[in-house]
């Protein structure tokens, strides 16, 4: 049997194209196997939003090396937001590459495939609709991605120069995906963009994401909605709104705010203040009161001072957020940013990401404290390390053990035990009747 190898870093829109491409792979006859050297196929899906990431991405890709000498017939393909436009440098870094794949272009892979081991004409949805005949089991919480690349030019992000500018899928296209992945038992959907709150705008019309959450919110089967990635300058009172009334969309919002100090957000190129990221929040909080935010800051960007880092720090123990993802700056070749000193040193900007964490370690450890002995409803999403595992509708990680088959359903969960990252608790009742596919003996891993 042929075998495919599949190693995957980055973004949720990474892990939903490397999804798709595992389904398609399998359609094509391939299995999934944990040992590239076993593989007839492997593929890295890659992401370089930051130097540790890259670096990974390299050292894997160079790993394979001695495999592809070995047995040259073995395909291997990089895809990703490691590959740029112009891949003559990477072709000459790797000569032993055989193929290298824009972000999201699944197509042109499974194609190449295809005709590499014969099966080329063979039906496959790679750049359109998963077919609802079973290859294997989504994940009980999907990924959708409903707009591509992005308009906005942060001077830190290099995710417009490899992911290019906006392009939104139609809702009629959106709702099919979604339609297909619940017939197949997804009970939960996360649309996905680099800037969610612009859906719609480059479409004919202009549907806006507050639009296509009613328009999915009327899929039958479907019982929760969730989207991201939010942008301050962009999220409108009518998402906000649309958050609020439809009972299907979760009360989740992440909204990166990547600074607390005016200048570092001007240099940032940001477009909006501190003033208004307030005005904001305190609009969310006050339209959908039990709302769960979440957040992202960059620590140690070029020209940060102490005072502007302790900013950022005191915004974040005002706001409060349920979920704080900080990350310690580091340049993005092709970035405006990439051109302005890189003046923070490295183990300051440790500090500062250290300082961080702390800080948010004891508010997400006080907020989730106040569900001690609290009943909430979980949406189970599967097995880990024998305790079942699913999240809130704020997004909150809950664990707990029991004997019945709770995959796909929803459980009444006591909580018990609580920390910063996830809590524990006891099911309030039996799962519910509702009985989703069981996965293809085929489809396992061998």
């Amino acid at each position: 049997m042929k075998r495919y190898y599949l190693w995957s870093i980055g973004c949720q829109m990474n892990e939903t194209d490397s999804w798709r491409v595992a389904e398609n792979l399998k359609r094509l006859g391939y299995a999934a196997t944990r040992r590239p050297e076993e593989a007839d196929v492997i593929v890295l899906n890659t992401c370089v939003v930051r130097q540790s990431a890259e670096d990974k991405v390299y050292g894997r890709l160079s790993s394979l090396r001695p495999i592809k000498q070995k047995r040259p017939g073995t395909i291997l393909a990089l895809m990703g937001c490691a590959v740029e436009e112009d891949i003559s440098s990477l072709q000459q870094r790797f000569p032993y590459v055989d193929l290298f794949v824009r972000p999201s272009d699944t197509e042109s892979l499974i194609d190449f495939i295809a005709s590499r081991d014969g099966t080329a004409g063979h039906p496959h949805p790679a750049s359109g609709i998963l077919h609802p005949v079973p290859c294997s089991l989504p994940p009980v919480s999907c990924y959708v991605p409903v707009v591509h690349g992005c308009d906005h030019l942060c001077t830190y992000c290099i995710v417009r120069l490899r992911r290019g500018r906006q392009r939104s899928r139609s809702p009629a296209e959106i709702v099919d995906e979604v339609r297909c992945l619940v017939e197949r038992g997804a009970r939960e959907v996360t649309l996905l963009g680099q800037n969610v709150d612009a859906y719609g705008r480059d479409l004919p019309g202009q549907p806006t994401l507050a639009d296509l959450l009613e328009t999915v919110h009327e899929i039958d089967g479907l019982w929760r909605i969730r989207f991201l990635t939010s942008h301050p300058a962009d999220m409108t009172d009518a998402i906000i709104e649309a958050v609020a009334y439809l009972p299907k969309v979760c009360e989740h919002i992440e909204i990166p705010v990547q600074s607390g100090d005016d200048e570092i957000l001007k240099r940032m190129l940001r477009r909006y203040t501190v003033a208004r990221y307030r005005e904001l929040v305190a609009r969310i909080r006050e339209r959908i009161p039990n709302v769960a935010l979440a957040t992202d800051v960059i620590v140690g960007f070029p020209g940060e001072t102490e005072k502007q880092f302790m900013n950022t720090y005191d915004l974040l123990h005002e706001m409060r957020f349920d979920v704080v993802h900080v990350a310690a700056y580091s340049p993005r070749p092709g970035t405006a940013a990439s051109r302005l000193p890189d003046d923070v040193p490295p183990q300051e900007k440790e500090r500062r990401r250290k300082a961080v964490e702390e800080l948010q370690t004891q508010i997400a450890g006080e907020i989730n404290a106040r569900l001690l002995g609290q009943t909430v409803e979980v949406l189970v999403e599967e097995r880990h390390k024998g305790k079942w595992q699913g999240r809130t509708r704020t997004n909150k990680l809950v664990f707990f053990e029991d004997e019945g088959d709770w995959r796909g359903k929803l459980a009444q969960v006591r909580i018990t035990w609580t920390g910063p990252w996830s809590m524990q608790g006891v099911p309030g009742r039996a799962p519910l009747s509702q009985v989703l596919p069981s996965l293809p003996d085929s489809d396992k891993i061998k």
